[in-house]
């Protein structure tokens, strides 16, 4: 190869050096430009940047579908929550409760096998601790090996989990229901098929951490926004509150910015729109997260350009 521009455009892509049986594009427009196999034997793929930006304005666009189906399927989750014993509507509720408030990855069998790292739908029992009646601790390697901590504040929830960790039947893995006298493992396909059935639309744990992500990034801006004049200290309130959100989400805060946030937030700060007046209703439910209720419809209107709504404020916009 011997084309200049060819070679230019081949470089740009940025290949792994590891990928093996590389194939790439020979169009500059087209949507995949290149394919290999990692180490592990995975089909790669490497995409044009245009079409990734405009599947991300895409996936985006499907959160707002996705924030005004969660007080339904909340509904669903209290109601399967009440039931008696551990069917397995209850359990899986339990799962529902804890993505929704937890940011859970669902997880995959092969990983945990293979790669011993873990997500919601492969946790272990040993993965889990009660601190009191209505607390639990997550401790365990997620994704890439990084160990994660996570804890979730619902009595409910700590209720089904103390059960199932105390359990003598079964095996490891903690999420479980009862089943004709024995147990049954509940596994990610059937936490996916619960939430479609709760929502009536496709959902996967991603979603639950791209919306809270970006409800979390919305509160921190508006909560830092009294403080900051000008472009440069925005842009500073906007760095602190990615590295905010990528604590919660165990991702790097480029990971966070560019996978899990909605833009649009950052663009509407910058334009001086926060959501601070719905920030005194934030723990209002004590049956919610701080970030939820008020602080969603908030950032539902943030995104929608709802500038009337009473939850919006404008303040000094930057210079």
């Amino acid at each position: 190869m011997e084309d200049a521009e060819v070679l230019a455009r081949i470089h740009e892509l940025v290949i792994p050096p590891a990928w093996e049986d590389v194939w790439i594009c020979p169009y500059p427009g087209g949507h995949i430009q290149a394919t290999g196999f990692d180490q592990r034997g995975r089909k790669q793929y490497l995409y044009h940047l245009r079409w990734r930006q405009r599947r991300d304005r895409e996936k985006f666009d499907e959160m707002i579908a996705f924030a005004r189906v969660l007080p339904r399927m909340r509904e669903r989750v209290n109601a399967d929550l009440g039931r008696r014993g551990l069917p397995e509507e209850k359990v899986l509720a339990a799962a529902v409760r804890l993505m929704d408030r937890g940011f859970f990855r669902i997880g995959s069998e092969d990983y945990a096998v293979t790669n011993e790292t873990y997500g919601l739908a492969t946790m272990r029992k040993n993965h889990v601790r009660l601190v009191d009646d209505d607390t639990l601790v997550f401790a365990y390697p997620a994704k890439h090996g990084k160990r994660q901590v996570r804890s979730v504040v619902d009595a409910e929830v700590a209720e089904v989990i103390g059960t199932l960790k105390r359990r003598r039947g079964g095996g490891n893995e903690l999420l479980a229901y009862k089943k004709s006298g024995g147990w049954e493992d509940i596994r990610s396909p059937r936490i996916n098929a619960y939430l479609k059935e709760a929502t009536g639309i496709d959902v996967s744990a991603k979603d639950f951490r791209t919306w809270g992500a970006t409800v979390l990034a919305a509160v921190a801006l508006a909560v830092a926004a009294p403080f900051v004049q000008g472009r440069t200290a925005r842009k500073r309130a906007s760095t602190r509150a990615v590295k905010e959100v990528a604590g919660y989400l165990g991702n790097t805060p480029a990971v966070a910015r560019s996978s899990y946030i909605d833009p649009r937030v950052f663009e509407r700060f910058a334009d001086g729109l926060t959501i601070g007046p719905a920030l005194d209703a934030l723990g209002e439910d004590v049956d919610a997260t701080a970030i939820q209720g008020p602080a969603e419809l908030a950032v539902i209107d943030l995104l929608t350009d709802g500038r009337e709504s009473d939850l919006i404020e404008q303040v000094s916009k930057a210079a």
